[in-house]
């Protein structure tokens, strides 16, 4: 029998996206939860929710592009990648 080891090594660039989508996750059902229980500060966690919503991508783009420069790698969207 042959020994095939079909797994993947997992990149630092998915643990960061999968981090970022559990903290999307997680703030939207925090708001949803204050939004139900009412409070005062759900006006706050609502914009906390939605101004995060458009930071959160675009840290972790950041990162991959940073993590592209430091390694020589290429990733998709950089403007200085080279159309082969």
């Amino acid at each position: 029998m042959k020994n095939t080891d079909n797994k993947k090594k997992i990149t630092s660039k998915q643990v960061v996206a999968m981090v970022g989508v559990i903290l999307l996750i997680l703030m939207y059902i925090i708001t949803l939860v204050v939004a139900i229980v009412d409070t005062s500060s759900s006006g706050k966690y609502f914009g906390l929710c939605l101004a995060c919503t458009f930071v959160i991508p675009i840290i972790i783009f950041l990162y991959s592009w940073m993590y592209g420069r430091a390694t020589g790698k290429k990733i998709p969207g950089d403007p200085d990648m080279d159309e082969e």
